[in-house]
Parts: structure tokens; sequence; C-alpha cells
């Protein structure tokens, strides 16, 4: 009897995390064909090895049973899937686009991408698009996240990009952190702060919550959502009230001061405290901090962002570190931490609706024709339009009025994460072509659309990310994407043959795409034309710009001076009446990523944290009546959700928490995603929604639900083909019912969007 063969050695690849904007290095685990392990790698500048759960799970999200696998086809949203190929659906899909192009022009047509994206993603996407088709209608939902921090870096300092890196944080003196539980959502860079902070760093925290990122500060600002301004404004008064600027360096390198110094004299201690609810004190001690440290650091993420006045709040956090000279030395500098892991990549690919690659503007001249030859775009093609596009934030009203017919989303799920959700959700309905590529269906996204394209993620291609320090990484690729699925700028290249344009999008891997890419960078701000896959791949990740930008204190705006701006302060446009008298302000947890569609796929992620829930103080929980564990709504102008009350002494009074993640895929019947609740106003800047303070009100779910719900209810038995026949018919007529399964999952009520999930995962088990 011969011996059986000695078991297989995994291969083991080195790539990047597909998470947050830390972009950690990972190991891939493989074996088979599937990747098998993850774990941080060691050899990685930013997390030697360390990295938080979610990575860890990726084997799981990668083999899980609802991958989109083939091109879907449907010609209204209450007919059935059709599966096809991928040749005829892309000569489909170009004949489409034509078409609406010659009817509409080409701003009926809108790309929604998003920083999951590879950068060769993003740049084969806006070739296409604001190149071939001609529409600058190109986004992302960086949107979302960091369109704030890409208006203030710009208004400062004349282009975006944090100007430190993490390498500044094992040096600094004093780190400001402002709207970010950097513990919880960015816990590599919060390991980097904590081990400065135990060599003598002093850490201020300015958030309404009391988080454990806050908890583990030296000094706490529970400021009141919306009145960080006030704050900042405050800090600056009493740094210049006690000789704590730089005023050499003010002289010499910046612009704007005096007006600056002024506008903030308006907000001394004690009337920034009525506003902001910190007493005066804390505010002085905080400037005290700040301003006499050698070396300080202000940190942010979305609770600065998100909001109508982001971009003011970006300046004012900018403000304080050019005041004080903390710009350019080691230690010291602005660095917003990306919500994304490569939101920073897809800006510089131009990513957002008025950029073009390599940090260049739509609306100049110089820059559309600088690309117009490097993307060799025909004398007949449209071209590139002068007009910025419209941003994702703007998209919903694109669609109701008719201005948009066609919308491309990509890699991202905004039927949850749009600010109010059912308006989106509705305006996406009005489109005459929804088309969603994505590695997974259905989303709840996808549940809208008349196409599906299957694509590749994290280990399935090639290309690179640029991280919160503006490092560039390759992500290399371990396996095969399963089906027909393709790597997404595959996809957008095979599109621009159909349409006609064989020469320019004859790319025959990322690479190529990359150094197409990389040429346009070439003496613009961001260049990255000495880098390559090849040699990304032989010597690891490389930061453009250096370690930090600026040390020669001249800035790439017209005088070389940076600015300084006046940050008047304004309350949210959603403010407390008595009908809605709490503030809701949202965010992240641990273990959990965005709408869920990869991390809802690991059993230990789900169960770390298995619904959504609000946080209120005892005083607000007694006020409505609620008690600690039971089921509330939380509803507000725009609409409402039902999720489970967590009584907490880490909320101040008036204030409540939630997070966003959980949408109709992870959800009971008629629950509601958060991010339904919450409106649609934007800074006129950044365009960016506010989603940090929104006027609530909680009531009991008995009282509040009474008559709620699908009018039929449905008990099936067992999974199989009879069960996906029921859930396919179901999904035609579009109507609700409150679904009961016993055999496949354990029974519970599931709504629409998971039937076809579920029962088409028991399908595949039979």
């Amino acid at each position: 009897m011969s011996e059986s063969p000695p078991p297989r050695r995994p291969r083991e690849v080195a790539t990047g995390c597909p998470y947050c904007g830390t972009g950690c290095g990972l190991i891939a685990q493989v074996t088979g064909g599937r990747v098998t392990a993850v774990r941080g790698d060691p050899e990685h500048p930013v997390n030697r090895g360390a990295t938080c759960r979610k990575p860890l799970r990726l084997p799981e999200a990668l083999g899980a049973p609802d991958r989109a696998l083939e091109p879907l086809w449907r010609e209204a949203l209450d007919a059935r899937w059709r599966a096809r190929s991928w040749r005829p659906t892309v000569a489909e899909l170009a004949r489409r686009l034509r078409e609406t192009v010659a009817r509409d022009g080409p701003d009926a047509i809108a790309l929604y991408l998003s920083g999951q994206l590879l950068t060769e993603d993003y740049y084969a996407a806006n070739k296409l698009a604001k190149g071939f088709l001609g529409t600058n209608n190109v986004d992302s939902n960086s949107r979302l996240c960091m369109s704030s921090a890409v208006a203030g870096y710009a208004g400062a300092f004349g282009i975006d990009g944090p100007p430190p890196s993490y390498a500044d944080l094992d040096v600094t003196d004093h780190v400001l952190i402002l709207g970010s539980n950097t513990s919880a959502c960015h816990p590599i860079v919060w390991s980097r702060i904590r081990r400065r902070q135990a060599e003598g760093a002093h850490v201020t925290v300015i958030d309404p919550r009391r988080t454990p990122t806050a908890a583990m500060a030296d000094l706490h600002l529970p400021v009141r959502p919306g009145a960080d301004l006030p704050l900042l404004s405050a800090m600056l008064t009493v740094l210049d009230e006690e000789g704590l600027l730089d005023p050499v360096f003010l002289e010499r390198h910046t612009s704007g001061a005096a007006e600056t110094l002024a506008a903030a004299s308006c907000w001394p201690p004690e009337r920034a405290a009525e506003v902001t609810g910190v007493p005066a004190e804390l505010i002085v001690r905080a400037a005290r901090a700040f301003g006499g440290a050698r070396r300080a650091m202000t940190l942010w993420s979305m609770g600065a962002n998100q909001s109508t006045v982001g971009t003011l709040k970006n300046r004012a956090l900018i403000n304080l570190c050019l005041a004080t000279g903390n710009i350019g030395r080691p230690g010291t500098g602005p660095l917003s931490l990306t919500g994304q892991p490569n939101a920073m990549g897809g800006r510089e690919a131009g990513g957002l609706a008025h950029l073009l690659p390599g940090y260049r503007s739509v609306t100049d001249p110089d820059h559309r024709a600088e690309m117009r030859r490097l993307w060799d775009i025909p004398s007949g093609a449209p071209g590139i339009s002068p007009a910025p596009g419209l941003a994702a934030t703007e998209l919903a009203g694109a669609l109701e009025d008719g201005r948009v017919k066609v919308v491309w989303i990509v890699a991202t799920n905004p039927v949850v994460s749009q600010p109010d959700a059912a308006r989106f959700a509705a305006a996406l309905r009005r489109a005459e072509l929804v088309i969603v590529q994505d590695a997974y269906h259905p989303t709840e996204t996808g549940a809208l659309a008349h196409v599906i394209l299957p694509a590749g993620q994290w280990a399935e291609k090639e290309g690179t990310q640029t991280n919160s320090e503006r490092r560039v990484s390759l992500m290399r690729r371990a396996v095969r994407p399963p089906g027909q699925a393709l790597p997404d700028w595959e996809i957008f290249a095979r599109v621009g043959r159909a349409l006609g344009h064989s020469a320019q999008f004859a790319w025959r891997s990322a690479a190529d795409v990359h150094a197409e890419y990389v040429a346009a960078t070439d003496g613009r701000p961001c260049d990255q034309s000495g880098l390559s896959h090849e040699i990304l791949r032989r010597e690891g990740s490389r930061q453009w710009g250096g370690e930090r930008l600026y040390r020669s204190r001249r800035f790439p705006t017209e005088d070389g001076r940076a600015r300084l701006g006046p940050t008047p302060h304004a309350e949210p446009a959603d403010t407390p009446s008595e009908e809605f008298p709490l503030v809701l302000t949202t965010g992240r947890v641990a273990h959990q990523w965005h709408t869920m569609t990869r991390t809802g796929r690991a059993r230990d992620l789900l169960a770390a944290e298995p619904e959504p829930f609000v946080e209120v103080a005892a005083a607000d929980a007694a006020r409505f009546g609620i008690g600690d564990g039971e089921r509330v709504l939380v509803r507000s102008r725009w609409g409402r959700t039902i999720v489970r009350a967590r009584v907490s002494e880490h909320v101040r009074e008036g204030v409540a928490f939630a997070p966003f993640h959980w949408g109709a895929l992870h959800l009971p019947p008629d629950t509601g995603a958060l991010n339904g609740v919450v409106g649609h106003a934007l800074d006129p800047t950044s365009r960016q929604a506010e989603l940090k303070a929104t006027a609530v009100r909680l009531e009991r779910v008995v009282a509040a639900t009474a008559g709620a719900g699908p009018r039929r209810r449905l008990l099936v038995v067992g999974g199989g083909m009879a069960g996906l026949a029921t859930v396919e018919a179901l999904l035609e007529h579009g109507e609700e019912f409150q679904v009961t399964i016993i055999g496949a999952e354990p029974a519970r009520p599931y709504n629409r969007i998971q039937l076809s999930q579920v029962l088409g995962r028991a399908a595949g088990e039979d």
C-alpha cells in the first residue's frame, strides 16, 4: 500500500489590509488555492506584525457563499435575474452608455466609487468616465469620509495631503485628538500614541463621548456635538493671549494670521464654555498643554469631517499647528486619520468629482489639456468637461429630478451608508439603469440594481493603496477571483474597449495601469513617478513626498505661504427641539466595518457586537421611560430605526450615540438602517454630509410599532430549490412579507434581501 503524499506546505503572500486607512501589512497564507489564514506582516513599517481582529477573519469573507460569481442582468426591478457571460454584458453596457450620452448628454451618467478600490481601479474608472464618456460625475464614498480634510488641506496649504507621518507620533510631545475614537477605529495608530504617551507625551481628546480613547487620555474635553469650533477658537485665543504662538514663523511663512486671531478672540474660554459645555478651565489647560509642548500634533477623523462646518473644523485644527509653528518638523503637524484603506490613493487618482489624476482640477484648462494628451483622447470624443461633477451626496437630488439616468456603483453600499438613506434608495429606483459592481450579491444596494458585475476583492487582484501617511503599498494577488469575477480595473477597461477605444484601454495587467498612472503624477505634488509594481514588490512600501512635507517651510500656494483662516461657528443644521430633544452622533464599533458587506461574513466579529444599539445617559433614559437592554425606536425628522438601548455614563445628558453599520441584510424586518435617521445637510465647501449631529427622540418599541410591519406572513420549511423559487417569486412581485425559515437557518423573521441570501445558500448545500 503506497503512502499518501505529505501535505502541501502553505504558500505565504505579503500584502496589505483592506480595512481602515492605517495601511497595515498582512501575510496571507494560501493552501490549495484558498486563503486559509491571515496574520500581521512583521516586516511592514506601519504595524510590524500587529493587527486588529478584522483582517484575521478575511478567509471567511473570501469564501462566503454569497460571492458574486457571474454577470447578472434584468430589465426591471420586478424581473428575474438572468445570468450572462462577460462579452454580451459589456457590449450591452457600452450600447446603453453610448445611447444615454447621445440622448441626454454625458452628465446623465454618474459613477459612485469607493475607498475600497485600488489606485489602478480608480484611475481606470476616471479615465473611462471623465476622459471618454465626458462626465465628471465620478465621485466616491470618500465624500462621506474625507472630503472635508481634502478641502481643509487645500485651503491651508494649496494642495491635499497630510504633512506628517506615523513616525512623528513616535517623537511628538503632545497629541490633540478631535472626533476620533482612535483606539477602536485606528488601533495600530493608537498603540503608537500610547507608547509615546508612556514616554511622557501628553494626550488631549475632544469628543462628546467618554470613549476608550478619551478614557486613556491625559485630558478629555466632552464637547457638545457641533460645538468644536468655539472650543478650538478659544484655545487659539488662549495661545495668543499667553504668548504661546510662534511669531517668527507666522511672519515669515504664513498669511491670514491677523484676521484669524481677531475672529478667534470673539471666543474667550468663558464664552466658549457656555456653548461647548466644556468648563473654561479645561479649555485653558488644553491650550497650555498644546502651546507649551516643543512638538505638537493634531489628529482627527469623522468627528471633524462629517459636519456642515467640517472644512472649517479642519482649518481650525490646522490653524493651531500653524500658529505655533508645529509644521515641517519631526513630531509636529496636522494628521487626518483616513477612514478607508485607499481614500488617499483615490484622491491622488482623481476620484472626486472636481479632481483629475495627480491632484489636478477639472476647472484648470492646463490640467485638462495635460490629461487629454496623456489619455490620448481623440478629437471626436467629448473630452474632459470644465465643470465639476456631482458629489456623491448630491446624487439623490439629481436622480429625483431626472438629471442622472444611469448610475454605476462600485464596491460600496450607499443604500445603507448615505444620509437620509430611505430617500437615496427611493431615488435609486428612479434611475433607468443601475449598475452595481461588487464582490458580493445581494447587498442592500445590489437589490436595487439592473446589472450586477462580479468583481475580485482583497487577495484576488493586484494593485496599490496609499494610507493616511501617504505610504504606497503593493496589494499582491494570492488567489484567483471566484467564478467569472474580474479585477475592477479590467471591467472598466473592457467597457472602454467596447466603446471603441481599444488603444487607450489596452492594459494587460494592473502593473500596466499603474505605470500609466504614475506617469500622470510626474512633476505633480503627489509625484510617484519613481514607483512601479516591481519596485514595491522588491523594496517594500514607499511614501510620496518623503517622511514629512513642508520641511523647507515653503508651501504650494501662490505666495509660498501657508494660509490661516477664520473659522466662524455655526450650529448644526438639525438642532434639538421639544419634539426631538436629543442630539444623535453616529460612529463605528471596533469589530465591524462600514456596512458589514465583508465583516458581516465572520461569525466571531458578529458575535462581538451582534446588534445595533443606542447609548444614552441615565437621565435621558429615565425621561423617555427606557430601560437598559430594551428595544427602542430612534426617530428624527428624516426617518426611524429600532435598536437596543444602552444606558451609559459615557455620554453626556442630551446626547445619544449609535453605530451605523447595520443594514437590511443584518436587521429584522421593518427595522431600518441608522443612516435613514440622519438628514442630508452638506458642508458648502466639501459637500460632506452632517452625520454627527441629528435631533432625535426615543420611544419604547411596544408603543411605537403597534400595527407596523408587513401585512403578510410566510413560513418556509427547509431550503432547497422550492424555497429558492418562492424567494424569486417574492422578489419579482416586490411585496413585503414577514418570512420565517425553519430548517435552513435558526428560525427567525427575514427581510427580502436576507431571503435571497439565506435560501440561495441553502440551495447550494442540498
